[in-house]
This record gives C-alpha cells, sequence and structure tokens, in this order.
C-alpha cells in the first residue's frame, strides 16, 4: 500500500513540475496549426499560433519574416513584416491564439500577400517572434517548410 502511495505522490508530482513552466514572463510560442504545407496562387495561407505569457502584457510587437529556400535573392521572396498586437485587457497566466493570414501572389483577399520564385516552385518557412510590454522576446518560432507552386 505505501508502494502505491509513494507512485501516486510521485505522478502527481510530476504533472505539478509540467504544468509550473506553461506560464512565463517570457511570451511562449507554438504552433496550434498550418491550413496547408503546398499552395497554388490565390489561396491563403493560415498560421494559428498558440501563446502564453504569465502577465498577459503581450500586447506589442509580432515580427514575422518569409524566407525562401529556392529563390532567396529574388526580389520580393523575403520580406519581414511587424505587426501591432491589438491592445486587450491583461490578465495573469495569459493563453490564446493569434491566426494569421498571407495571400499568395494575390492582393484581392484584404490580406498582406506574398510571392513565389514566379517560374519554379518556391520553398518556404517562416520565422515568427513575439515582444510583451515589458520587452520579453519570445523564442523564434520556425514553420514547417512550406511549398509555393509556380
Amino acid at each position: 500500500m505505501k508502494t502505491k502511495l509513494l507512485i501516486v505522490t510521485l505522478i502527481a508530482f510530476a504533472i505539478i513540475a509540467c504544468n509550473k513552466g506553461q506560464f512565463t514572463s517570457k511570451p511562449q510560442l507554438s504552433f496550434k496549426s498550418i491550413n496547408s504545407l503546398t499552395f497554388s496562387q490565390g489561396q491563403v495561407l493560415n498560421f494559428q499560433i498558440n501563446f502564453t505569457d504569465a502577465e498577459g502584457d503581450i500586447q506589442d510587437t509580432m515580427w514575422i519574416q518569409k524566407v525562401s529556400k529556392t529563390c532567396p535573392s529574388s526580389p520580393g521572396t523575403n520580406f519581414a513584416v511587424k505587426y501591432k498586437v491589438p491592445d486587450f485587457p491583461t490578465t495573469k497566466n495569459l493563453s490564446g491564439y493569434f491566426d494569421i493570414n498571407f495571400a499568395y501572389n494575390t492582393t484581392s483577399t484584404g490580406y498582406v500577400s506574398i510571392t513565389g520564385c514566379g517560374t519554379i516552385n518556391d520553398s518556404s518557412y517562416f520565422r515568427f517572434v513575439l515582444k510583451d510590454k515589458a520587452n520579453n522576446v519570445s523564442d523564434t518560432l520556425v514553420s514547417p517548410v512550406i511549398t509555393l507552386l509556380k
């Protein structure tokens, strides 16, 4: 019986220890979903990115960078954008997700447009960094490689 109690106690401590680090002063980013890994011209890329923050003060800036592995020196294939995160009431141990969209080679959708290599398929990845009001900066979140069809 003492052995069973010891095992249950150790499991409970392990669970508590794992959850303890979930909320830190430095914002944490992780992928929730990506709507596809291959895109045709005119399609919208949708990244859903989870965030957590102990103070809940993430309302500052997110930097997003697209990096082409196929044609890194072509004009327009690599870009970086800076988004202002909207103000909203802060709460301790804040978690949620960002819904980030880009339109591939079109401007008619109302989203920021991205381009590919043009004459060949483009393999690219995205980098995401979040800064909070206290100037704490998240680690860089790197997306899986996506393919932008010519």
